[in-house]
């Protein structure tokens, strides 16, 4: 099959090295109802849709029986919405702070378009969230040939819509022509569901949790300590390849394609 197009994943992938900018947000959003959550409790599911995030982390038994203790009740479906909509424009402020792209990308781009490839982007920001983001990228040198975003479609992380609707915008067919690189499980799971071949990104992202500046620092043992359990994940999930950041994938498509 000849690979026509690359699908990336925003946060931890192509901006936010660390992913950083929701976790905040979780926190105070939560806090807002008086339940305290950890930014360990608000990392794990990152990667699906924002309210199917805060779905999960609801669901976690810990915080469950806080809210329950807090609250009175167990969270209800109206709760998870009630913390949806304090967390969205908490989000929406913070995102473009954290929307400097990672090392290596702008070069990553030129390598992709040089080979013939379409650029193509899923996230599970919302539209509003991305609003915010897309200037500060564009200012940066960089406009994604299609973004989208998770309530752009009525299904969307681990399903395989998101990548279906990269195959209509960029005219791409099958969807087997396209390579989704992601940080985390559920946006693995979601190229997996539809039969691509995917690329894990393990050191940029979510699961290290650390910023540039942290890594740099770090000796290759410790930063060893911190791949190997990203690479277990995204391995676990389906990723065929696991790459450090964006900035491997060049070396890896030569040696691949």
């Amino acid at each position: 099959m000849k690979i026509q197009g690359v699908i990336f994943d925003w946060a931890g992938t192509l901006i936010d090295f660390g992913s950083f900018a929701p976790m905040g947000a979780f926190v105070e959003a939560f806090a807002a109802f008086q339940v305290k959550v950890t930014i360990d409790e608000a990392r794990a599911p990152m990667g699906m849709a924002k309210r199917d995030h805060i779905k999960t982390m609801v669901e976690m038994e810990r915080i469950a029986n806080e809210w329950e203790k807090v609250r009175g009740l167990k969270p209800t479906e109206q709760d998870i919405d009630a913390i949806y909509e304090v967390f969205v424009p908490l989000n929406e402020k913070v995102a473009a702070k954290y929307a400097t792209l990672v090392p290596g990308a702008l070069e990553v781009f030129s390598y992709l378009r040089k080979r013939g490839l379409k650029i193509g982007t899923t996230t599970g920001y919302a539209r509003s969230i991305m609003e915010n983001v897309l200037p500060v990228v564009k200012k940066q040198g960089f406009e994604p040939e299609t973004l989208v975003c998770s309530d752009d479609l009525k299904q969307g992380r681990p399903g395989p819509l998101g990548m279906y609707q990269c195959c209509v915008d960029l005219g791409i067919h099958p969807v087997t022509a396209l390579i989704k690189v992601d940080d985390t499980v559920p946006g693995i799971e979601e190229g997996v569901s539809a039969g691509c071949m995917t690329i894990g990104v393990a050191l940029s992202g979510n699961y290290a949790g650390k910023t540039w500046e942290e890594l740099v620092v770090l000796s290759d043992e410790e930063k060893d300590l911190l791949i190997k359990p990203a690479t277990e994940k995204l391995k676990a999930a389906g990723a065929h390849y696991i790459i450090d950041t964006i900035a491997d994938l060049p070396d890896l498509l030569d040696e691949i394609l």
